[in-house]
Parts: structure tokens; C-alpha cells; sequence
């Protein structure tokens, strides 16, 4: 039996927590901000609002989503208090443009290397999605949700994947080895 040990490596083009992270401080328990510095605290509506005017202070809110760019991608969060969940979507492409080989490699994704951001289908297009309860959500897990998100869009075609790590025992390590192997291979022709 082939060892079912569990692993993380690193993946993807880039960790946007790194980007995003740093230029929000956040607030303490006594309201006092302290730069760079995340802690848990229970979210709400305003709150999101102004971790999202942090991250782009042109976002606008239209009912109860925010619209607003992250690397040039346009990114919807929208939320529901009476239902407590919230959701980070950014649209990737059509659905009819989708191969029977994206479907599979972003199910593969899903399982490993796309960890909390998923690969969904809804009204015709593919999106990068990510979702959580509303009133649990920790500044930091709202920061890392945009970041894995961004980056399942931006990794689409290429990697797919959130740019933190893979987990172990999915298809993704194996098919990134393969594809190395297969370019070194092809540019020693």
C-alpha cells in the first residue's frame, strides 16, 4: 500500500496576503490600531467595508455587495447578516469556453491545491469562490480569502491553485512534476 502520509508545499504565482496584508491595520479589542497586526474579532457589515475600502478605497457598495479590483481583477464580496454568510467571487471566464480537461484539473484543484478559494460554476461563468460565515470571519481569514481567490483566478489554465500550498494526497503535486519534466524535455530540443 502506497504511504497515504500528508504533506504542504508551496504553489502558485503569488501570495497577495503579502501585498494586501501590510497596508491594513487593524483594529484591537480597545478600537486602537496597530499596523500590520491581525487578530480575531467578530465581523460584521461595517466591518467588512472598511477592511474592503482598505484594500481598494474606490470600492463602492451597491445593497449589500461590494464591488472592487485586486491585481486588475474585478472582485464582488457580498454578504448577508440575517443569514450570516459571505462569499468573495471574481469571474473567470464563460462556462461553455470550459474543456472537459479545465473541469477535471479544477476539481483536482479543489481537493488540493485551491484549499479555502473553489473553482464554481453559477449563471453561465466560471468564478473563483470563496465562502465563510459571516459573523466568524477573522480579518485575517477575509484577507486570505482574497488573496486564494485572486490567485485560483490568476492560476486558471496554469497551476490552479490558491498560491499557499498544496495538501497531500491529490493529483496536483504529481501534475506540476510531469509538466516540469515535459518543458525541461522540450527546451532541450
Amino acid at each position: 500500500m502506497q504511504n497515504q502520509k500528508s504533506f504542504w508545499t508551496l504553489s502558485g504565482p503569488v501570495v497577495l496576503l503579502l501585498l494586501v496584508a501590510p497596508a491594513i491595520g487593524v483594529a484591537q479589542d480597545d478600537g486602537a490600531e496597530v499596523p500590520g497586526k491581525i487578530i480575531a474579532q467578530r465581523m460584521t457589515a461595517d466591518r467588512l467595508g472598511e477592511l474592503i475600502l482598505r484594500v481598494d478605497d474606490e470600492a463602492i457598495l451597491q445593497g449589500t455587495s461590494w464591488f472592487f479590483h485586486v491585481e486588475g481583477l474585478e472582485t464582488v464580496v457580498v454578504y448577508d447578516v440575517a443569514a450570516d454568510r459571505m462569499r468573495i467571487i471574481i469571474p473567470i471566464v464563460a462556462a461553455d469556453e470550459l474543456l472537459e480537461e479545465d473541469l477535471t484539473r479544477m476539481m483536482q484543484s479543489n481537493f488540493d491545491s485551491a484549499l479555502d478559494a473553489r473553482y464554481a460554476l453559477a449563471q453561465g461563468t466560471l468564478w473563483g469562490a470563496f465562502i465563510h460565515p459571516l459573523s466568524t470571519l477573522t480579518d485575517e481569514e477575509f484577507l486570505v480569502g482574497i488573496a486564494q481567490t485572486v490567485n485560483v483566478v490568476l492560476s486558471y489554465g496554469a497551476n490552479y491553485s490558491s498560491g499557499m500550498f498544496i495538501y497531500g494526497n491529490g493529483d496536483s503535486v504529481e501534475i506540476e512534476r510531469q509538466r516540469l519534466i515535459e518543458r525541461l524535455k522540450k527546451e532541450q530540443t
